[in-house]
């Protein structure tokens, strides 16, 4: 009797004792992670924002950015793998293609989103073409890419890859308890109808997924379906050789193994929708939606990214059998076998319109702002 009452609060207490962490007031303590960035909470055009990062790899491959206009707001989460560049690539790249996509047309849109990925997406073919001949590698680096744009009360999501967007809102047919709606499908092999999608796309190919580690792998060396980069595994022109055994293709492709181009999401914004967390999935594998949007309802605005970034890493260690206080002391590098590279945005959806309010931009894991171009956006429109 005493062994099953053991397990059953053993069981218990991994969600309880995550709760009971974050719940407190006092919980993110004096931060002396060197690896951990943060802004605990600033405005944007309608509320208020919290970002953080943390780094695990010893050259941080997440890349992202929050973009403050007088009337949008713009947040990119930019995943690299492979090394920092295709998601360098992004953040430079993406949002000045949306400004300039929007005022040719004169509008802001899902299409215009879109287009603005692809833009990005072929920018970045065209550089590894270009330096192939000295950089060879540069082939086999890529990027998820999670972009949401939010105007006159509309969310536009593009997204490529497994980073996620996940609203919190309150539930009226449940006592406006915040329940979690996620807005993006996870381009990801572990999910069976990704692997279906591929299988159906490849049929002459049975080795297009493949078990590996305990993992599903798309040709047995990546989890993610849809990517900025890794072009070795979308155009034979940039196929490696035997000479780079982890990105070498024993067949040439015939076709893209990866798919082009993000999947679109457009949501019209309701009073009850209080918040949308834009995040990395070095959050997502440790914590499931529900858990993060309990966490940022039940907590003080501010540090609420910080918040969820220390709740994952906790997590992270928790599984790997070690105190959270020795992950921190860890060096960049030696921390990638406990976690990933983390990024959290959280973006509060006031009711009110913050006037006057200064268009900045700023890049996540530095403490410099500089001027947002949202400012040659003015009287251009939404489209649909």
């Amino acid at each position: 009797m005493f062994s099953w009452v053991a397990k059953l609060a053993s069981a218990l207490w991994l969600p309880i004792s995550l709760y009971a962490r974050t719940n407190k007031d006092d919980s993110l303590g004096d931060d002396n992670d060197p690896l951990l960035w943060f802004k605990d909470l600033e405005k944007h055009a309608f509320g208020e924002y919290s970002f953080s990062v943390v780094q695990a790899n010893e050259v941080l491959e997440d890349h992202s950015q929050v973009e403050i206009g007088q009337n949008a707001t713009f947040v990119g989460i930019y995943d690299g793998h492979g090394g920092p560049e295709a998601s360098r690539y992004i953040c430079d790249h993406l949002f000045p293609h949306l400004i300039r996509l929007a005022r040719e047309k004169g509008l802001i849109s899902s299409e215009i989103l879109k287009n603005a990925v692809s833009a990005t997406e072929n920018g970045f073919l065209s550089l590894v073409r270009r330096t192939c001949g000295i950089k060879p590698l540069m082939a086999a680096v890529g990027s998820c890419c999670l972009a949401g744009l939010i105007t006159e009360g509309t969310l536009y999501v593009a997204n490529m890859g497994d980073s996620r967007a996940v609203i919190g809102c309150l539930s009226k047919r449940k006592s406006n308890k915040i329940v979690a709606e996620q807005i993006t499908e996870d381009h990801n092999a572990c999910m069976d109808e990704i692997r279906q999608e591929l299988k159906q796309d490849h049929p002459d190919d049975p080795h297009i997924v493949v078990m590996k580690q305990g993992v599903w792998r798309i040709k047995g060396i990546i989890q993610v379906s849809r990517t900025i980069g890794d072009a070795y595994l979308k155009k034979p022109e940039f196929a490696l050789d035997s000479s780079f055994p982890r990105f070498h293709l024993r067949e040439p492709i015939r076709r893209p193994i990866l798919k082009n181009g993000p999947s679109m999401y457009t949501r019209t914004l309701r009073p009850d929708d209080k918040f949308i967390v834009f995040a990395s999935d070095g959050l997502w594998e440790h914590m499931t939606n529900q858990q993060v949007v309990e966490i940022v309802h039940n907590n003080p605005r501010s540090g609420i990214a910080r918040r969820l970034v220390k709740s994952a890493m906790m997590e992270a260690a928790r599984k790997g059998k070690k105190k959270y206080e020795e992950v921190k002391r860890m060096e960049k590098g030696c921390r990638r076998g406990v976690h990933d590279d983390i990024t959290v945005a959280v973006v509060f959806m006031d009711q009110q319109t913050n006037v006057g309010i200064d268009e900045l931009s700023m890049r996540g894991f530095t403490n410099s702002t500089a001027p947002s171009s949202f400012g040659g956006l003015q009287g251009v429109g939404r489209g649909s």
